[in-house]
């Protein structure tokens, strides 16, 4: 698993816009500044719905403050949903979404977890991560079905 002060593997993401799936690298993404990360098991999943996303986006001015420069959001779905997310939420190209459709960026960073059990097949571990200049400053993963490490307020704190 990816830990503090490793660098964010170079590959290619998908970022859904408004204009449609855009091709996108992980330096252009995490290559300068500092970016926080979010990651999801899924868009309009109850908990990725209702408290993760909001949380992140009632707080989007405080971590500017803080001195972050761009948040994105990362799920194991495929653009197409994470734009239709994105709309439903309310993002208005706040948070920058991103698509691992096939969970290669997850399966790289060590993120992956197997829901397949539950139907929903290999998706991403919940976490919250931030990244200065390409390495991993803060990283914040959650336990299974919990939700207090990745949460805004969590990662503001270690701001």
């Amino acid at each position: 698993m990816i830990k503090i002060g490793d660098s964010i593997p170079p590959m290619k993401l998908t970022a859904a816009t408004p204009d449609g799936p855009k091709e996108i690298s992980s330096e252009d993404v995490f290559g300068t500044g500092k970016t926080v990360l979010f990651a999801v098991p899924g868009a309009f999943t109850p908990t990725c719905s209702m408290r993760h996303m909001p949380g992140y986006l009632e707080n989007l001015d405080t971590l500017r403050a803080k001195g972050v420069d761009r948040v994105a959001c990362i799920a194991v779905n495929d653009p197409f949903v994470m734009q239709a997310w994105a709309k439903d939420q309310g993002v208005d190209n706040r948070i920058t979404m991103l698509a691992d459709g096939t969970g290669a960026f997850t399966k790289a960073l060590g993120l992956e977890l197997d829901l397949s059990a539950r139907g929903l097949g290999i998706r991403s571990q919940r976490y919250g991560m931030v990244v200065e200049d390409g390495r991993v400053t803060h990283l914040g993963v959650e336990s299974p079905g919990g939700f207090d490490v990745s949460t805004a307020e969590s990662v503001l704190a270690h701001l």
